[in-house]
């Protein structure tokens, strides 16, 4: 199936239905990397973290903590972290590792292509090390989203817990865009958590997992620029009737 608008025609469902819904909201989600300055109140935030809090969660163990910054809160955390970005980020590294050393060939070959279409994109050569860092330093001004999220995880918790806390970060992402806005998840935030800590009275025992930026899409009509396998390469099936 090549679009989500054939995937919903050949499900002959009403368009109405909770369904085209759903699906249409997952399927028009993507990783938005230029905002506009559109305020987003605290309500709407409240609300996104009130739908998000019943993601499924083993033992009802919850083991998400969120820190919402907007105004000067997010301003003064953007400027220390770019700050550092700039001046010392290689002496900063993540309390965990989000990529294997060696990936395997499928997921080596998905990594390059997303490089060459990312940057691409934006007309940076792979190659072009600075480009690319400044590119990354616009993570840490939330790509000029109005509110930036930080997610953290109690470090004495099992993988179990991190995979409770994916569902919980996708249902804000989806609860947002279910709102009209669009998010941005962003693991670089966890390689500066030595300054994010004490400014945000983290608990040591508390492990900053990423940062999310939320906000409306500063070009609406802006279409997800990765592609994703088709089923057939990823599920396998058996025991249905034809």
């Amino acid at each position: 199936m090549s679009t989500l608008e054939e995937a919903v025609e050949m499900a002959r469902i009403p368009d109405d239905s909770a369904a085209v819904i759903i699906d249409r909201t997952i399927g028009g989600r993507y990783a938005c990397r230029d905002f506009s300055n559109d305020a987003v109140s605290r309500d709407t935030i409240e609300e996104i973290l009130e739908v998000a809090r019943f993601a499924p969660s083993g033992a009802n163990i919850q083991p998400w903590h969120v820190y919402a910054l907007a105004g000067e809160a997010k301003r003064n955390l953007s400027a220390r972290l770019l700050d550092a970005h700039r001046t010392a980020r290689d002496e900063h590294l993540s309390e965990y590792k989000y990529y294997a050393d060696e990936l395997p060939s499928l997921h080596a070959a998905r990594r390059k292509e997303f490089g060459g279409l990312f940057y691409g994109s934006l007309g940076i050569e792979q190659a072009d090390i600075e480009a690319r860092a400044k590119q990354t330093a616009k993570n840490y001004g939330f790509f000029g989203a109005p509110v930036g999220l930080i997610v953290t995880i109690d470090r004495r918790l099992e993988i179990g817990s991190w995979l409770d806390l994916g569902m919980f970060v996708q249902n804000i992402l989806l609860a947002a865009a279910g709102r009209g806005l669009q998010s941005c998840p962003q693991e670089t935030f966890a390689k500066y958590h030595r300054i994010i800590r004490p400014l945000l009275s983290i608990p040591q025992e508390q492990i900053v997992v990423c940062g999310i930026s939320i906000g409306r899409a500063r070009s609406p009509g802006e279409q997800r620029l990765m592609p994703r396998d088709p089923v057939k390469a990823f599920a396998s099936f058996s025991g249905f009737e034809e």
